[in-house]
């Protein structure tokens, strides 16, 4: 009898609990739209920056006001889909205040709205109930955005959710402050005094691994162009964060039990290794001679360069050359590179990794004469597939509208104007130089928005725009349109 008190008298409290009113109000607005809540809370996060960023205790320097609202909705939310695209000098403008913004700001977006909304319900529950569950797989499967069954035949599966959330706080914990402390005796080395060692280390930590490619010195990266431990660090960081939570969770369980990887796992690992390869390749080949780029460097960091560029590519943002004077070839190159981005449910963007396979399998099907996608000895359903060829669509319209806008109202080159459009969608954060000389406020609100899509996703955005998800009970008749 006193333990059914007890525990009634917990769920009264629950029930009391303003914290727990909220969370479960947030709860059923997820639950009942995924996509859409995703983002509201995207959204609302960026207006929160952006009005801190605002404030003139943000920037450095006495008696300078505040940031113009153009820069300060820009930077939030380059922040917040960790793009690392910038139009102010990010080592020189922001004061400690809005520099512990922006590092909140690239923790969260990078982790993930959803994940850390689920996260916060864990931390105020104590427990990981289903609703949580389901806020958090739509952080983990695109597909779970749309209403109706999904299979659970996933990389992650409901099930496992709290598992993942596990693992996405563990390893974004350890895997910053792992990369810190190796970042940190280096900056000690250039010359930088301990305590801003400490805290530029962690932030240049945060922003590798997050992918977002904020430099918080000057003059960025180019001062390690010729350092294979720096940069090594900073490719490993950025590699962990692009491959996606879902693969290291599977990667975990695989070194605890060996058990067999998902095919999710597998295609990520398999297309982003074969992605930086071919892409450090091409970069060698055509940045060879460029006396502006690759060819002012001696014989053994030219190849160091074009790696850490083509992995720097999948979403990373950091270079250690200036993008501006490569040659249209290569910038045509990582436009590809940027476009294809990461891994599902990670810190990098892009149409991701898995959309580039599943594409390239239905190639293959269709030339072999079968019906079926396989991969590792797997089948592939056909909405799969669909799902594919609706992102790449949006992704490719988005790019499309953005660059056209942006070349009226600059009149700048194509290929810059391409090159960081792309990287917006894509929250890449590599640039041609195009946002940092003075780009007229339009533009950098354009490219603010195709980095909030970019974010936001896809097939997210396509599922919140629908005015409603209805239960078609009939088929047409089928005739065939000539293709190709």
């Amino acid at each position: 009898m006193a333990t059914s008190n007890r525990i009634r008298g917990n769920r009264r409290d629950e029930r009391t609990n303003p914290l727990s009113r909220a969370w479960a109000a947030l709860g059923e607005s997820a639950t009942a739209s995924p996509a859409r809540f995703a983002i509201l809370i995207f959204t609302a996060l960026i207006l929160i920056t952006t009005l801190l960023l605002t404030l003139p205790i943000a920037r450095a320097g006495s008696g300078t006001g505040g940031t113009p609202l153009a820069d300060a909705v820009f930077t939030a939310v380059s922040a917040i889909c960790v793009t690392g695209l910038t139009t102010v000098d990010m080592a020189t403008h922001w004061s400690p205040f809005g520099n512990v913004v922006i590092i909140l700001a690239m923790q969260i977006g990078g982790i993930g709205v959803l994940t850390m909304a689920s996260i916060l319900g864990l931390v105020v529950a104590r427990r990981i109930g289903l609703r949580a569950k389901l806020i958090a797989a739509s952080d983990t499967n695109a597909a779970r955005v749309h209403g109706g069954p999904v299979s659970e035949s996933q990389a992650v599966r409901l099930g496992e959710i709290g598992g993942l959330l596990f693992t996405v706080a563990a390893s974004a914990i350890v895997i910053e402050l792992a990369i810190t402390a190796l970042v940190v005796p280096r900056l000690l080395l250039e010359g930088f005094d301990p305590w801003t060692a400490i805290w530029q280390g962690f932030y240049l930590s945060l922003s590798a691994f997050t992918n977002t490619g904020f430099v918080p010195f000057a003059p960025g990266m180019e001062r390690f162009a010729t350092d294979p431990w720096m940069l090594s660090v900073l490719s490993i960081a950025v590699f962990l964060g692009a491959i996606g939570f879902p693969v290291i969770f599977a990667l975990g369980r695989w070194l605890r039990t060996r058990a067999r990887l998902s095919i999710h796992a597998r295609i990520t690992l398999m297309t982003t290794l074969i992605l930086i390869a071919v892409g450090a390749l091409l970069i060698a080949l055509l940045e060879w001679s460029n006396s502006a780029t690759l060819g002012a460097q001696d014989g053994l960091t030219r190849p160091m360069t074009a790696v850490f560029t083509s992995i720097m590519s999948r979403s990373g943002g950091l270079s250690t050359v200036d993008i501006g004077e490569m040659n249209g070839s290569t910038l045509l190159v990582l436009d590809m590179l940027m476009f294809v981005g990461g891994g599902s449910a990670s810190t990098a963007g892009g149409i991701k990794v898995t959309t580039l396979a599943v594409l390239f399998f239905a190639a293959v099907a269709e030339a072999r004469g079968v019906d079926d996608m396989e991969a590792f000895d797997r089948r592939i359903p056909n909405d799969v597939l669909r799902l594919a060829v609706s992102i790449v669509l949006w992704g490719a319209s988005i790019v499309a509208t953005a660059s056209v806008i942006i070349l009226h109202i600059t009149k700048a080159p194509l290929d810059f104007v391409l090159f960081d459009v792309i990287s917006a969608f894509a929250t890449c954060g590599l640039s041609t130089g195009l946002t940092s000389n003075e780009l007229p406020d339009a533009a950098k609100y354009v490219l603010a928005a195709t980095m909030w899509a970019g974010r936001v996703g896809t097939v997210t955005l396509a599922a919140a725009l629908a005015a409603s998800q209805r239960r078609q009970l009939f088929r047409r008749a089928e005739e065939r349109p000539i293709v190709g």
